[in-house]
């Protein structure tokens, strides 16, 4: 039985002194911290605990097989040691604001090096030690072992260098935009081409640098590709700059997607062309110019002819409105039409070198005379051969005599050897002469002369140029003027 005398010496809270209190304390927190401690051991992360100064106090297995060593080897020793040089200050600094702030820091990186000499990369959470008073004693860390993840990381970044150097170098432009249109990525050609820097044209929208016609030409591409999926790999775009430069662009464009496949933009390369637009648009007034010279040729030649023999100079116009109408018909374009059109008015000008009395002879005309009617073409020719023209007038004028199984003149071509132009030519040639008036016969009739396309078909004239002129005089009502 304890005396009064005890009852009197311990204080109101039933210890003798305070530290009885403290190591009483003490003892009822070892079960805790027991539990706490296999609590630890058995999580995934990394955890491990430094004194002040850094050196090991406790961790757990994850800690251990990250660094390569077993808890007797690392209990006490400098966690320093195992610390990158390259981050040994940032770690310190680190340890440094969680003593005086008391906060905890999140999400921090460095690299470790481990048993086999080896660099990994944690990212941890560290936070301050106290002891039951208060007082730090040190930092407790949670870590993570992000080294996979930081390695793709780094050859991401790597990838990503290497791919903006290349976009960087090259002299076109690229960029990227989302689905509102608004630069997302670019390379430094573009900010050239713009005049504009890298933080103007950053979340600009391509709008800024059209006008209205060229920014809804440019929203349809964009509309279409994002609705079919299929890149666009060639329209104009016409570009003013910062600086109201207008500038002409090829572009090409396909549609971005995240990696759900979502659409999120559009991505493209533009050229400036405006150099050769200028040096097109130069040729193109050289060539109106060429075609404006060689028309007043032409007028020039059908005047002199006209002068010797006025039916030639109409039978040329006739052929050359009926060969029009078939090269229409079949789908020629309009430029190839109008070289037609300028060969079938000059066809039969080599008929200049023949007398004007063998071409107006009412009666029927002589081998020897007729020998001489059919040097024309060559004549022609020889005329027409040094005019620069931007078709093949000279060869349509030389060809148009000859047949399709080689039985023409002058040089007896057969099929694909003689132009399309001259075969159309042939075509409308025949069915002219055969149904208009000449000198030294009454007209045949246009269903003689179709008859006569008919017939021959495939033979002495072209298959498809024979069924478009009949399908123009049977089927769509043609008509000579």
């Amino acid at each position: 039985m304890k005396n009064k005398s005890d009852n009197i010496n311990r204080n109101k809270t039933g210890f003798a002194d305070a530290n009885d209190e403290k190591r009483y304390l003490e003892e009822k927190q070892m079960p805790v911290e027991e539990k706490f401690r296999n609590l630890i051991s058995d999580m995934e992360e990394g955890y491990f605990e430094v004194d002040l100064v850094g050196n090991f106090t406790f961790l757990n297995d994850i800690v251990c097989n990250c660094l390569g060593y077993s808890k007797t080897e690392l209990i006490g020793f400098d966690s320093r040691k195992f610390t990158d040089k390259n981050d040994i200050e940032k770690v310190f600094k680190a340890y440094k604001e969680v003593y005086k702030t008391g906060k905890t820091i999140k999400k921090f990186n460095w690299q470790i090096i481990v048993k086999d000499g080896s660099k990994r990369y944690i990212e941890g959470s560290i936070s301050l030690r106290k002891n039951l008073s208060g007082k730090p004693v040190g930092f407790r860390v949670i870590s993570n072992d992000i080294t996979e993840r930081k390695q793709v990381e780094n050859s991401l970044r790597l990838s990503e260098e290497k791919y903006r150097s290349i976009l960087d170098n090259i002299r076109d432009s690229y960029f990227e935009v989302d689905l509102a249109g608004n630069f997302t990525f670019f390379n430094d050609s573009l900010c050239r081409m713009t005049g504009c820097s890298s933080e103007e044209l950053s979340g600009a929208n391509y709008r800024r640098f059209s006008d209205k016609e060229n920014s809804e030409k440019v929203f349809q591409t964009f509309n279409k590709i994002y609705k079919t999926g299929a890149p666009n790999e060639g329209f104009d775009w016409l570009i003013i700059g910062k600086d109201g430069t207008k500038k002409y662009i090829e572009a090409s464009a396909s549609l971005r997607k995240d990696l759900s496949d979502k659409p999120i933009g559009f991505r493209g390369i533009l050229r400036d062309i405006t150099e050769r637009k200028k040096t097109e648009d130069k040729l193109q007034q050289t060539l109106e110019s060429l075609k404006n010279a060689v028309g007043t040729t032409i007028q020039v030649l059908v005047a002199a002819l006209e002068s010797r023999d006025p039916y030639t100079t109409g039978h040329q116009s006739q052929v050359a409105s009926l060969a029009c109408a078939i090269a229409t018909e079949m789908g020629l374009d309009k430029d190839r039409i109008e070289g037609i059109r300028m060969a079938g008015i000059i066809h039969d000008i080599g008929k200049l070198s023949i007398p004007a009395e063998i071409l107006t002879k009412p009666t029927k005309l002589t081998s020897l005379e007729f020998s001489l009617i059919q040097e024309h073409s060559s004549s022609g020719y020889e005329m027409l051969k040094n005019v620069e023209s931007p078709w093949p007038l000279a060869q349509i004028v030389h060809q148009h005599h000859e047949r399709i199984n080689g039985s023409g003149y002058p040089r007896n071509l057969k099929g694909e050897e003689i132009i399309l132009e001259a075969r159309i030519m042939a075509v409308a040639d025949v069915v002219e002469a055969m149904a208009s008036h000449r000198p030294y016969r009454a007209s045949l009739g246009i269903g003689s002369a179709l008859e006569e396309i008919e017939k021959n078909k495939g033979i002495l004239y072209d298959d498809v140029v024979s069924d478009t002129c009949l399908k123009l005089f049977r089927e769509k009502g043609y008509e000579f003027a």
